[in-house]
């Protein structure tokens, strides 16, 4: 069940804080560059401590990643919630091709940029969108309700997870379609034997 009740005064401030270290973390990220701010300047600016940054985010590249658990959230409920009749691999193409056009949409699109002019950055964020396998893992066992996830459905996760990184270098459409094509001959067989 979840909780409505309004946010307390201490929630609030907490809120209030993070937003506004991400508001002028991402400023300055555009403005300068990533690796040309460092978190003292941030915290000058949001008028608080590096140490309340780092309670806030763990590391400076979070700052930029801001929305790691709601991608995840994003991507569970695209398999649990997907409609009668639909695949995973169908549900999941679906996702990751509307992920990738919000990447593409303004501000996000200034964010990639800086992103992809990043080393450090493009490596955080591959490893980030990667711990979603986990979850993914959790949503198709419970689906095929094992106690525990078979080799395939390991498989399946680390394999799906891979596409959407692939498809941004490319032509979204097409190397999603050819990455789930290439996927889903070896989990059809799977999904059929289990039904």
């Amino acid at each position: 069940m979840e909780n409505d009740a309004p946010l307390g005064r201490r929630e609030r401030k907490k809120t209030a804080t993070r937003t506004a270290i991400l508001e002028v973390a991402t400023s300055l990220f555009l403005e300068r560059g990533f690796d040309a701010v460092t978190v003292r300047e941030i915290a000058d600016e949001a008028d608080v401590t590096p140490k309340t940054v780092f309670a806030h985010f763990p590391r400076k590249e979070a700052l930029v990643f801001s929305t790691e658990n709601e991608q995840q959230d994003r991507l569970v409920a695209a398999v649990r919630d997907r409609a009668p009749g639909t695949t995973v691999s169908e549900a999941l193409s679906s996702h990751f091709l509307a992920e990738i056009a919000l990447l593409q949409a303004e501000p996000t699109r200034r964010i990639m940029v800086l992103m992809e002019d990043t080393p450090s950055l493009t490596e955080y964020a591959e490893r980030m969108w990667l711990r979603h396998e986990d979850a993914l893992i959790a949503v198709l066992t419970e689906e095929f309700g094992l106690a525990e996830p078979s080799a395939e459905i390991r498989f399946y996760a680390r394999f799906a997870l891979q596409i959407p990184l692939m498809a941004r270098q490319a032509d979204p459409e097409s190397a999603v379609e050819t990455g789930f094509g290439l996927l889903d001959r070896g989990w059809a067989h799977y999904v059929s034997a289990r039904r």
